[in-house]
């Protein structure tokens, strides 16, 4: 392996058409030039246009894999796709946290497949606010912010910002600007618009973006330079066909 480059882990599902998931995030690493790991949470029966069927890991075994990997290797980023429960989230970030603190963490809270097949079912509010507290930064969409946090945009809560989490609210369903990002940090919050390119839609786009952005924190970018050169990774992925399936540029 080469030694200048940095270890980045992603702990997500297994989807065989390579578009979402762990399959795509390994691409997605191997372009960012970081070396990439990753830990099956679930195995899938789908195709860039159906989901079919679900097999999740055990949760041992996944903790297990966690363990090894950081007591070989110093990893310098995390990224989590979907997880069958909160209880499993907890369990995760916190034995990376106790393995490794200075570990950056990406959370894209993949709530629903597009062909809304739930994963995640969030219940105690309270879990998830002391959980997200210890991720660096969360992905979600528009609705799943809403899902995470109701009333976040339909009453205006993010005015508050009554959560401590770093978000990067995902502008694919932005109303008043469509493909603007929001970057909801500390004190500020910042957009990311889009550029010109023509994009189409693509299974798995989260989960490109998401790891594009631990590649680039793994790469000592703070958040915000982290974002926008994911935003500018995504734009080329997104443009790259016009199929639901994309091509990754180095």
């Amino acid at each position: 392996m080469s030694e200048d480059r940095p270890f980045v882990l992603t702990i997500a599902g297994l989807d065989p058409s390579g578009g979402a998931g762990i399959l795509a995030d390994i691409k997605t690493f191997e372009q960012h030039k970081v070396n990439g790991f990753a830990i099956s949470t679930a195995n899938t029966i789908q195709t860039e246009n159906q989901f079919y069927e679900i097999q999740w890991t055990d949760l041992s075994f996944v903790i297990g894999s966690i363990e090894t990997l950081f007591l070989n290797y110093k990893i310098s980023a995390v990224k989590i796709g979907i997880l069958s429960s909160l209880y499993d989230l907890s369990r995760i970030v916190s034995t990376i946290k106790l393995l490794s603190p200075s570990t950056k963490i990406v959370w894209d809270p993949v709530l629903k497949s597009t062909t809304k097949f739930e994963f995640l079912n969030i219940k105690d509010y309270l879990d998830l606010n002391k959980i997200i507290s210890k991720i660096d930064l969360i992905t979600p969409n528009y609705h799943e912010i809403e899902m995470l946090f109701p009333g976040f945009i339909s009453k205006e809560y993010w005015r508050k910002k009554e959560t401590s989490a770093h978000i990067l609210l995902k502008g694919g369903h932005n109303k008043t600007a469509l493909g603007t990002d929001l970057l909801f940090l500390k004190n500020e919050i910042l957009e990311l618009p889009p550029s010109d390119k023509k994009c189409f839609e693509k299974h798995g786009s989260g989960c490109v973006l998401s790891s594009a952005i631990a590649s680039n924190l793994a790469l000592n970018q703070n958040n915000l330079e982290a974002c926008k050169n994911a935003k500018n990774y995504i734009e080329n992925y997104l443009s790259s066909t016009s199929t639901l399936i994309g091509y990754h540029y180095v």
